[in-house]
């Protein structure tokens, strides 16, 4: 009996030993004891592989790369009747889920719920706030001070991370990221990668410059496109008298059709699936807690998987490529620029408009999407990337994708040259490699700390350059007590669409 319970305690404690190892592999909570929906790879975490495929700044420490930022002391927990919310949308399986329930939404946006499929199924009520310039942009808030079911939290701007004072402190450097779902990071995150990089100046000012506070937050939200990052800086970042502004987006509004003259007719190919997890209904419960029972479920689901993780086959189109527009040295100022180029550089000269009264920077970067010609995926750990880039992305080929991608690229490099501000090369210095891709153009969680490692790289020369040049810190500004986007409370109407 005693040799029986030494051995038990012994399995035991090397269960409870290699979850922990399994989840910080897979960069997962080890205090949490639900685990979040799978954002992450299963068992090829390359992260700390690539991490020198990256240079590095002279004055960052590599060792940095592995250390955690401080846990969020504005992480609550979720109220009992938010989770029932949270249950209860999943259950009904509408458009209208838990992150949309815990949003303010901008009334010119919804007008009358009853009218859209989408705000129809909103659960009983909407929060709301009434833009001042009577537009449908920003489309929505988070809610301040909040954490949601699925992990999003907000600190009391309504932005996502750690409290920030609205108020700027003296000798303090103030850096907004502003940008789409690709910046705010899936909710289920610990962290997105500007918080990363908030946790990494933090210790670069300790050893370089201990007299400086260095602030990065984040105005991010998903589902935005370049009008309503605009929004969103001229009445929420602005007020918040930031030293730079680094814009980051490239997805939402990359669409093909306009180089289309008729779309091409043919079957969707079927989504790469593998079959629902093997075992009995109580092995799929254990998994909701431990991951290693998840990667068994995923490795024993992909053993019939037929796919060879290739590209499917696509219809014959043809790409008309604007008349006399060069690939390699666009003419930024043409109004015909695929992919919303011309919208969105015409939105980035309103944002450096925006920010000219308070004399704050703006930075772009180049946006790296996870496809080129030939690109070959693995059927298990990138099974959503090859299902956006074929199914979502459909009809497009590869190698039209990347055409386009790096076109994007290269006039958003032109553009910051010829307006004289910074470009920060994701693209050119992420490491190409799907297992830090969830899908084709957001990052797993290893990849997440990665691309805020890629952008560290090169933010710290730039801020070196402001504090020699004297440009910063700035004098403290005169700021109002609060921000202003909520001072008006939000509103709450009725929804009970038939």
């Amino acid at each position: 009996m005693a040799n029986a319970i030494m051995m038990s305690v012994s399995i035991l404690i090397g269960l409870i030993f290699a979850e922990g190892a399994a989840r910080i592999l897979a960069g997962l909570p080890l205090t949490q004891l639900e685990l979040p929906v799978r954002l992450v790879n299963i068992g090829n975490d390359t992260t700390a592989e690539r991490l020198d495929d990256v240079p590095r700044a002279a004055s960052v420490e590599r060792a940095w790369f592995f250390s955690e930022p401080p846990p969020l002391p504005n992480r609550k927990p979720v109220p009992p009747e938010a989770m029932e919310l949270d249950r209860a949308l999943q259950k009904a399986g509408t458009p209208f889920q838990s992150p949309e329930a815990f949003k303010i939404w901008n009334s010119v946006l919804v007008g009358d719920p009853c009218k859209s499929p989408f705000f129809a199924n909103a659960p009983g009520s909407l929060e709301l706030f009434d833009p001042e310039d009577g537009k449908p942009n920003p489309p929505f808030r988070f809610r301040p001070n909040t954490t949601s079911p699925i992990g999003l939290v907000t600190n009391q701007l309504g932005w996502r991370g750690a409290p920030i004072d609205f108020v700027r402190a003296p000798k303090t450097i103030r850096i907004v990221f502003a940008g789409a779902s690709t910046t705010a990071d899936t909710h289920q995150m610990p962290y997105s990668y500007p918080e990363f990089i908030a946790h990494w100046l933090n210790l670069w000012a300790a050893k370089n410059r201990p007299d400086l506070k260095i602030e990065v937050a984040s105005a991010a939200r998903e589902s935005i496109n370049s009008e309503g990052i605009e929004s969103i800086v001229r009445t929420e970042i602005v007020p918040a008298r930031p030293d730079l502004v680094i814009y980051h987006e490239g997805g939402n509004q990359f669409r093909l059709e306009s180089l289309v003259a008729s779309m091409p007719q043919g079957e969707k190919p079927q989504p790469m699936k593998p079959r629902e997890p093997p075992g009995p209904a109580w092995l799929n419960v254990v998994a909701r807690y431990s991951d290693i029972v998840r990667r068994i479920q995923t490795l024993r689901a992909s053993e019939d998987l037929p796919s060879t993780g290739l590209e499917a086959p696509k219809p014959d189109y043809q790409l008309t490529w604007p008349k006399d527009l060069s690939e390699t040295d666009p003419d930024i100022a043409r109004k015909d620029l695929p992919v919303s180029l011309t919208q969105i550089l015409g939105d980035l000269d309103r944002i450096q408009a925006d920010l000219k009264p308070i004399d704050a920077e703006l930075a772009v970067t180049s946006f790296l999407w996870m496809v080129k010609d030939g690109l070959k995926l693995d059927p298990v750990r990138n099974r959503m990337t090859w299902d956006y880039l074929n199914l979502y992305m459909y009809p497009w080929r590869y190698r039209d994708l990347e055409r386009l991608a790096n076109f994007q690229n290269r006039v958003l490099k032109k553009y910051t040259q010829e307006r004289g501000i910074d470009f920060i090369d994701v693209a050119g210095t992420m490491p190409f490699d799907p297992d830090l891709y969830a899908d084709g153009v957001h990052t797993t969680y290893p990849g997440t700390r990665m691309k805020g490692w890629v952008i560290l790289q090169q933010l710290v020369p730039l801020i070196e350059a402001r504090l020699k040049s004297g440009a910063w810190p700035k004098p403290q500004p005169a700021m109002d007590g609060s921000p202003p986007w909520f001072r008006t409370p939000p509103r709450r109407i009725e929804v009970n669409c038939k």
